[in-house]
């Protein structure tokens, strides 16, 4: 066993030479433990300073097992590395060098080159079924593809954000082995592989850390989820910084997204989980990390981690494109365009303002260069937490849609796609589960709940309607169908995508380092005109027209056309920015 897995692994059970096994639990609340082997003996664990029980057994790789608290409940490691089954099957003791690398020299790409394509793995068909799709995901100019969560979770079906094993990749998609294998493959095509983790909260059912741990928890400070995560405890801040390094050292991952830092109250907890990160990692290496925070915290971003998901850009922009002002997009209805002005030109939206709520948030962003925000006009939040599931192209005029793509394609901003948008698919994608009946019902009720404020969904009847997360085919609707590519529409699409990515590939990506924007002017309502300075001097112009009508322009542009989404530049020429276009020029700096 390499020492730097052993260095890394506290929690759970660390295989060792010889065919032994060294198990770890933290149960400061209970009075004994042991090792329950299936087809075996119990095995007591040896009680530690500050609730820690160990024991070393000669057991390898493969064996199940449990944990046995004060002799009456038996449960799964909580930082189990594989399930033999589902959350409440036994553990497994898991080799983490019995996989050979084809690609072990792969040291990842640095993060400018980013293009993201968002994936459910289950909705896609397995860890198998995925890595036949990564060559055409590396053809079409994908640079990235990014998993959803894929901790353990109750079932065979689940979002993701249902996780209850942070160390085990779920048991339904495929062995450890298929999900190396599939990181291996990507790497082979050159593709990035980043995996959405969460850190903030555990699933409902399959948890049973508050049975002998409660220390894990604040019972002080509720969430949406129950009690928050107590991240003040060493214990509990080693057991998720153990999780990240496990899939970035063992599994290759080349980057981490964590979900929801806001629900974290200890930033510490953040800037050292970044910190022992960077300081594992080969130098050589080049793994990313990047946040989903509705604080937009700013100052995460010079402290170790990478980018953050650019929430505000997508609000404003769906606010454009469909009308929506329900939910929070009631933070972007008004003033929106000088809103999405502001997203180009300083980064975050909101920089301190004051909320829908009355309430300041975020930090100063302007400083920060373009590449620090994940841009997307669709992620599995976006689409999810509707209660139909419908995508854009159910919602928006396809040009102004056509439009918006240039803008998220070819910005400086670092883009990210969900799973079909290359070829609009019209499946859609919803919220779905495998619980068991009593929560599923539980679930059911209060997702239908989430939605009584809506008018669309104010009676009862027509929230019945909304999809019952449980129900198979809630699962099988949110499959998409790739069978459609080369029909008419979804391959003009997918022409539009492989175009903007080759451009972006050849024209924007290459001149990223050192990129500051200029800033953006609101041409019209829902017209902007934004301009970035890259790193060679060159500066890009993106004119967007997301309105009905034409917005006048000031001034031509000096540079080269890089790509207009429709025949208008005899309007450009005439100085107005014709409806649902874009246009985005490479002009000289002030320079030459």
């Amino acid at each position: 066993m390499s020492v730097q897995y052993a260095r890394c692994q506290q929690h759970g059970a660390l295989l060792l030479e010889g065919g032994r096994t060294r198990f770890c639990l933290w149960a400061p609340d209970a009075q004994t433990v042991s090792v329950a082997i299936e087809g075996g003996a119990n095995w007591p664990m040896q009680a530690e300073e500050a609730g820690w029980f160990r024991c070393e057994l000669a057991c390898g790789a493969g064996t199940r097992y449990r944990y046995c608290i004060d002799g009456q409940l038996c449960v799964p490691d909580p930082a189990s590395r594989a399930q033999a089954g589902d959350v409440h099957a036994p553990s497994l003791v898991v080799d983490p060098q019995a996989y050979h690398w084809l690609h072990p020299e792969w040291c990842g790409r640095p993060w400018h080159e980013a293009v993201i394509y968002e994936v459910h793995v289950g909705a896609m068909g397995g860890y198998a079924a995925l890595g036949e799709r990564l060559a055409g995901l590396a053809e079409l100019g994908i640079s990235a593809i990014e998993l959803m969560p894929l901790a353990e979770f109750p079932g065979a079906r689940n979002w993701g954000y249902d996780g209850v094993l942070p160390y085990a990749p779920e048991a339904s998609y495929g062995p450890p082995a298929a999900l190396k294998q599939l990181i291996d493959q990507a790497h082979g095509h050159g593709l990035m592989v980043f995996l959405d983790v969460v850190y903030n909260h555990f699933g409902p059912d399959g948890n049973f850390l508050g049975h002998y741990a409660k220390a894990f928890f604040r019972h002080d400070q509720p969430t949406p989820w129950g009690d928050a995560i107590d991240f003040r405890r060493p214990q509990v801040r080693d057991f998720f910084i153990d999780s990240a390094l496990q899939w970035l050292q063992e599994y290759r991952f080349d980057g981490l997204r964590l979900d929801a830092v806001h629900a974290i109250d200890d930033k510490s907890f953040l800037r050292e989980l970044a910190a022992r990160v960077r300081a594992a990692l080969a130098p050589q290496r080049q793994v990313h990390l990047v946040l989903e925070n509705e604080d937009n915290s700013a100052s995460l971003l010079a402290q170790g981690f990478t980018a953050q998901w650019n929430d505000d850009g997508h609000n404003a922009l769906h606010v454009l494109l469909t009308g929506e002002t329900q939910g929070y997009y009631a933070d972007f209805c008004h003033a929106t365009t000088h809103k999405l002005a502001r997203c180009l030109g300083e980064g975050f939206v909101y920089q301190g303002q004051l909320n829908r709520h009355g309430k300041p948030r975020g930090e100063p962003s302007g400083h920060l260069p373009p590449s620090a925000f994940v841009l997307f006009l669709q992620n599995h939040d976006q689409i999810g937490n509707r209660a139909l599931g419908e995508r854009l192209i159910e919602l928006a005029d396809a040009e102004a849609l056509r439009a918006a793509t240039c803008l998220l394609l070819l910005s400086p901003m670092i883009p990210l796609l969900f799973m079909g948008d290359e070829i609009a698919v019209r499946q859609p994608f919803l919220y779905f589960t495998s619980h068991t009946d009593a929560l599923a019902d539980a679930v059911r009720i209060g997702r239908r709940a989430e939605f009584a404020s809506f008018p669309a969904f104010a009676d009862a009847a027509s929230r019945e309607r909304i999809p019952a997360p449980n129900a198979e085919t809630t699962f099988t609707a949110s499959r998409p169908d790739f069978g459609c590519a080369d029909q008419p529409g979804h391959a003009e699409w997918r022409t539009l995508y492989r175009q903007l990515l080759r451009l972006r590939q050849d024209e924007i990506v290459p001149r990223l380092p050192g990129a500051r924007a200029l800033g953006a002017e609101v041409l019209a309502e829902a017209a902007v005109s934004a301009r970035w300075r890259l790193g060679d001097g060159q500066v890009l112009r993106i004119e967007l027209n997301l309105d009905e009508q034409a917005a006048a322009l000031a001034a031509a542009p000096a540079g080269r056309l890089l790509f207009a989404s429709r025949a208008v530049l005899a309007q450009r020429q005439s100085g107005l920015l014709a409806a649902k276009t874009a246009l985005v020029f490479l002009e000289p700096g002030d320079d030459g």
